[in-house]
């Protein structure tokens, strides 16, 4: 939403808590309020899980962890409920309407909703470390190591890296063109790390469209902790478009051997969770795919909210979402996002060696079956 607007919408809000002065009698204007969500009990749980990708029992253990975030200090002016909030922010997030819609919705102003947006977000944002988390004890790896095992015989794969698009308004400003993706539109590049069940370990949501995938995994932290060698062997499966690493194994673009055409097999079987993952999550929070017209900050929260509510459903077990058809062209939105890789030429084939380590265990493993 345009600033001015917001401005002259919040300004309306102010006018009617002034007091107006008239024939030297001094009186408080009436306030009007439209009666607020009733949703929670007015909705069975399939219904409310359309309009709000979240079960009851869902949104109840999330209010419980930030509800003390969301209390006003005082019940001036009738204070929107935490609960109110929420489901208003929820509904935002399960649309990606337009906050005229979800103030209508909730029966909150225009200007109220977006406030409560950010609130709301942010709060979120605070669970972060309780779930959005990278394995660390020998336990967690030997487990995660287990999961992706299981999918296609791939040893020793800690996690599947990629990257996703989210469209936002332009930032304005000087720097404004630096959001400009090679699709031509303004977005935030976001990287995640998926696991086996898609659940997502790791997550960077603050680069420029422009900016190429590789470059923002060389400049995060758990390269760093890669690099450093604390996983000792383990590895991250990308798609072509990262550098071929000790710990980044990528695909051969021209496999040749019998061995090599196997590597890339599993590779891109295994591969295809963090693919998937990103589907589950647009599917879920249709905000992401159809685009985030907010500030650039709270469109980074938002994100990131998006992807710790992804996460709370997978540990949770909630239900995969589904098209339900009432996001025009969300299909083809999801697609959007996916950026195909440009073939990263700055490739250290010096780590050649693990790659060919694979290869030949492929090569052995067929022959062995």
């Amino acid at each position: 939403m345009d600033d001015d607007l917001t401005l002259f919408l919040e300004s309306l809000e102010a006018v009617e808590s002034l007091q107006l002065v008239s024939s030297n009698s001094v009186f408080r204007r009436p306030r009007l309020y439209r009666q607020r969500t009733e949703d929670f009990e007015k909705y069975d749980d399939k219904d409310f899980v359309f309009r709000y990708r979240l079960s009851k029992e869902t949104v109840l253990f999330l209010l419980e962890k930030i509800e003390h975030l969301l209390e006003y200090k005082d019940n001036r002016n009738q204070s929107v409920t935490p609960l109110t909030q929420l489901l208003c922010t929820l509904r935002y997030f399960a649309t990606g309407n337009f906050l005229l819609t979800v103030g209508d919705l909730c029966g909150i102003s225009v200007a109220t909703s977006s406030r409560i947006i950010k609130r709301v977000a942010n709060a979120i944002v605070t669970l972060r470390k309780e779930f959005i988390r990278f394995p660390n004890s020998q336990e967690e790896i030997s487990t995660v190591k287990g999961q992706f095992y299981k999918i296609a015989r791939f040893p020793n794969v800690l996690g599947c890296i990629d990257c996703t698009h989210v469209k936002i308004q332009s930032p304005g400003g000087d720097d404004a063109e630096i959001f400009r993706n090679r699709k031509s539109y303004m977005s935030i590049n976001v990287q995640t790390i998926s696991d086996a069940n898609l659940l997502i370990t790791d997550v960077v949501a603050r680069w420029p469209g422009s900016t190429h995938d590789s470059t923002i995994y060389q400049n995060s932290q758990r390269h760093r902790v890669f690099e450093s060698g604390a996983y000792n062997v383990a590895y991250l499966l990308g798609d072509s478009g990262y550098p071929l690493k000790s710990h980044l194994l990528t695909p051969y673009l021209n496999p040749s051997t019998h061995g090599e055409r196997k590597y890339n097999e599993a590779h891109i079987k295994t591969r295809n969770t963090v693919e998937r993952q990103y589907g589950v999550l647009k599917r879920r929070f249709p905000v992401l795919a159809v685009g985030l017209r907010l500030k650039l900050t709270t469109s980074v929260h938002v994100i990131l909210a998006c992807c710790i509510l992804h996460n709370i459903c997978i540990i949770r077990k909630e239900q995969d979402p589904i098209n339900d058809g009432s996001i025009p062209n969300l299909e083809e939105l999801i697609q959007n996002g996916q950026i195909p890789p440009t073939h990263n030429i700055a490739a250290d084939h010096s780590y050649g060696f693990q790659r060919n380590y694979m290869t030949q265990y492929f090569g052995n493993l067929t022959n062995r079956n």
